[in-house]
């Protein structure tokens, strides 16, 4: 692929050193655009050193014109990585100060964003208001990351990692379309099962991996919904349709009212196996004795969906496992009609609850394995998403 890179004036442009370093072992060809601004952060001779070509920073130089129209003409697909919200600003208004809003201005091919910022930033209205103007232009936008900041606040606006961007973009440059006019459903996060006023039964689950699976579907074209359990988490892209729910009950409902009309179900979520007898209309009073508490089973939302699964339809469960780890994924994927089930263990670090990373093993019905290294879960849901395409296309 004929790759041009742009790059703008954020602390984050030091990984599109690693960025320009994946594209070229790729056998790619990566042509380099800088912003004046972005030179404070890396410098143009590491970047020509890397990609084996000159870095362009001015349309016109001392060597010349830098011909922005045959640069845009040239490229398989173009990605800006880091993209500020000044960047992004000027993109989605067709402002034209330098090289780069010069060349995406002139570019006919599929373009790529990486935002990269600080969480005030990315989720002020303008800013958001610039993405779904980019994406209604075509833009495909590269989910944000989650974590500390370079102003030390932890949130979202963090560029997502160059292994990352590299998986998108080999992603979704080809297969964007493979899943149009799909409709999706996907489960993630926990539920909590009321106990009185102010607890309740749940889990540790995020909501991580789901939410990264719903992104990933989305951006292969198909049509999704997301039941997402309590979590502080939500989706960046804002085609996903997102039902919040508290309990497994209500998981089940939401689910329930659209599974008969949908091709592909991802069943995510870390749903309570069992909940409270009776709910405490007041706060439950500690006192010098023990407290037994009597619980009773939750409908399980993937033996129900299984029992009733249609031909044409593709069913994805996950199990996540403390010991005898495949032998209990194998009974749940019989038991629950799943096509495929997604295994992690917690035994594995990196892997499960709370973390930017998972490690999975994909078990099928005609009985192969397939073993994933440890991966981000943004990487791990392309990996998913790709055995869904796979699992579709046995079904036609």
């Amino acid at each position: 692929m004929k790759i041009i890179l742009g790059i703008s004036g954020s602390i984050a442009a030091y990984k599109a050193a690693i960025l320009t370093r994946l594209l070229v072992k790729q056998g790619a060809e990566v042509q380099v655009l800088m912003t004046e601004s972005s030179k404070a952060f890396i410098a143009p001779l590491t970047l020509s050193t890397l990609s084996k070509r000159p870095v362009f920073t001015e349309v016109v130089s001392e060597s010349g014109w830098n011909n922005h129209v045959e640069l845009g003409l040239w490229a398989d697909a173009m990605v800006i990585a880091p993209a500020t919200a000044n960047t992004l600003a000027k993109l989605a208004n067709g402002l034209c100060d330098n090289i780069l809003s010069a060349v995406y201005l002139s570019a006919r091919c599929p373009v790529f964003v990486a935002p990269a910022m600080d969480v005030d930033m990315w989720h002020h209205p303008a800013t958001q208001a610039n993405i779904r103007r980019l994406q209604a232009h075509g833009v495909n936008i590269i989910p944000v990351g989650h974590g500390e900041l370079a102003s030390g606040l932890v949130g979202d606006g963090r560029m997502a990692e160059p292994e990352d961007i590299v998986t998108f973009i080999h992603t979704n440059h080809k297969q964007s379309t493979l899943l149009s006019g799909k409709k999706a459903l996907v489960t993630a996060g926990p539920t909590f099962e009321p106990l009185d006023p102010v607890r309740f039964l749940g889990n540790y689950s995020t909501g991580k991996m789901g939410i990264a699976i719903a992104e990933v579907l989305a951006l292969q074209g198909a049509e999704v919904t997301l039941v997402l359990g309590p979590t502080d988490l939500k989706p960046k892209n804002p085609i996903i349709k997102v039902v919040s729910v508290l309990t497994a009950k209500e998981m089940y409902a939401a689910c329930e009212a659209i599974a008969s009309k949908t091709e592909i179900i991802v069943l995510a979520a870390a749903v309570a196996d069992y909940r409270p007898k009776v709910f405490s209309e007041t706060k439950i009073k500690k006192n010098d004795g023990a407290l037994t508490l009597e619980l009773e089973r939750t409908i399980d939302i993937a033996a129900t969906l299984g029992k009733a699964k249609k031909t044409n339809q593709i069913l994805v469960g996950f199990a996540l496992e403390t010991n005898d780890e495949t032998t209990h994924a194998l009974q749940k994927l019989e038991k629950k009609n799943f096509d495929f089930i997604v295994l992690n263990s917690m035994r594995d670090p990196g892997a499960g609850f709370g973390h930017d990373t998972n490690r999975v093993t994909i078990l099928r019905q005609d009985g192969s394995i397939v073993v994933f290294s440890l991966k981000s879960k943004m990487a791990v849901a392309q990996d998913i998403v790709e055995e869904i395409i796979r699992s579709a296309n046995l079904k036609t």
